[in-house]
């Protein structure tokens, strides 16, 4: 199956991009659920090979939800003594992706699909509506909400991505 290889040798990275910010900036659930996401794939890979890129990606955003409800159901217990995590290094770019990342991670989990889908992934409203399965008004209104609601959490921060 050299096509399946071909795909993910050249989308692998932009798909973990992709499950990166879902998963609010955890790597490690990033780097799963594609894992995950890719194993299933290849055993249908026949059937959604005319459009692989789609199918993962409504497959991941699924994934990252399904990993919030687990959370919600289960919270994470602090450590007693851990620090609060700072973002540390030079590059001012660092700083900016840091804190999109943790901005991203505080909106609802399908206002962060179509938020990434829309402005990381470059899809259209339709192509985001039709990878989440929902209407395009519902996309336009997500996205309304989740650029007011990231201005809200990062302030006078300009919202850039490289």
């Amino acid at each position: 199956m050299q096509d399946f290889e071909d795909f993910v040798a050249l989308r692998s990275q932009a798909l973990l991009r992709t499950a990166y910010l879902l998963c609010g900036g955890d790597k490690a659930a990033a780097e799963d659920i594609l894992q995950d996401v890719l194993m299933n794939m290849y055993g249908k890979w026949r059937r959604i090979r005319t459009s692989p890129e789609a199918y993962a990606r409504k497959a991941m955003a699924n994934a990252a939800a399904n990993r919030w409800r687990r959370r919600a159901r289960k919270p994470e217990a602090p450590m007693e003594h851990a620090e609060t995590p700072t973002t540390r290094g030079h590059e001012q770019q660092v700083v900016d992706t840091d804190s999109v990342v943790r901005a991203l991670a505080q909106l609802p989990k399908k206002m962060r699909a179509v938020l990434v889908l829309r402005f990381f992934d470059d899809l259209s409203e339709a192509e985001t509506a039709r990878t989440l399965g929902c209407g395009v008004g519902t996309v336009k209104s997500q996205t309304s909400r989740g650029l007011a609601r990231m201005r809200e959490l990062m302030g006078e921060q300009v919202l850039t991505w490289n």
